[in-house]
């Protein structure tokens, strides 16, 4: 991609972006989204009902008066967004690829952190870790961010979320809230995704393209898998070939769902044809009632 058409991609999702996150999603994010802990604010003097455990005994013993230490909730956060840039990621049906989807999700997560003063890191991978920016603050990071997933061509043509959830344990020691953005293409990854979810606040970003869950009857087709590069031909004419086609499409979307539910991981699904900013405000909601 040309430096100049790069900048105006960058501009663009920054322009558009920006307003969502101040206007449709704002206070969604801070209200969905705890902080890392507790931290130290002050000693005040102890009340009936008060837990004995919090009394500092210290400063209770300077002032002749039972003394407790009160806690406040660590807002800052530090977010970390994974991006899958396989080669299936590159496909899109529409106007918009799974790509340039992936690129305004990340931008208004990561918009959505800094407004709230959070750190945003990202890692960017196939079936290896391409691109890692340690987490950061600041409007000029986040349009780093976005300027590395617009202009990121990828190596490899395979996908390994187990390597990626691996990496993210070796380099994010403290917990943070972790967006896996990627069409999941991939299998055996359940072990990495069992120690990720217990030591961080995991979300599943799933992006898809309609092609992708339903065939349209066009008649003899080819159909090449992007990260493998086998092609079959297949009679999308065929009724039977089409409801096959999709209900096996169904029962594997079905299986992660409840891979993730067993988990406790949220999800949040997403097609290149459809309006973001519903999915991710539904997201937002259902994370704020569990608080």
């Amino acid at each position: 991609m040309e430096t100049s058409e790069l900048i105006k991609k960058v501009k663009k999702i920054q322009i558009l972006t920006s307003h969502l996150v101040n206007d449709a999603l704002a206070g969604g994010y801070t209200s969905a989204f705890r902080g890392t802990g507790m931290e130290f604010d002050k000693v005040r003097e102890y009340q009936v009902g008060d837990d004995v455990r919090d009394i500092d005994w210290n400063v209770t013993a300077r002032s002749n008066h039972a003394q407790v230490k009160r806690y406040v909730e660590e807002r800052e956060m530090t977010v970390m967004i994974l991006v899958d840039g396989s080669s299936s990621v590159l496909f899109g049906s529409g106007n918009q690829s799974k790509m340039e989807l992936a690129s305004e999700l990340s931008a208004v997560l990561a918009f959505s952190a800094i407004a709230n003063s959070d750190k945003v890191g990202l890692m960017l991978f196939t079936d290896k870790i391409d691109l890692y920016l340690p987490p950061k603050k600041g409007k000029d990071h986040v349009l780093r961010v976005i300027r590395e997933i617009l202009s990121f061509k990828p190596k490899n043509s395979k996908t390994n979320i187990s390597n990626a959830l691996e990496f993210l344990a070796k380099v994010q020691k403290r917990k943070c809230v972790a967006f896996l953005v990627s069409d999941y293409l991939d299998h055996d990854f359940e072990k990495p995704l069992n120690t990720a979810s217990r030591k961080h606040d995991l979300i599943s970003v799933k992006i898809s393209d309609q092609r992708e869950n339903e065939l349209p009857n066009l008649g003899l087709m080819c159909i090449e898998d992007a990260e493998t590069g086998q092609q079959i031909m297949v009679d999308t004419s065929s009724k039977s070939i089409r409801t096959l086609f999709k209900s096996t499409t169904e029962k594997q979307n079905q299986a992660l769902d409840t891979s993730f539910k067993r988990r406790k991981i949220d999800t949040v699904a997403i097609q290149t044809n459809e309006n973001y900013l519903l999915p991710l405000k539904l997201l937002f909601k259902k994370r704020e009632k569990k608080r």
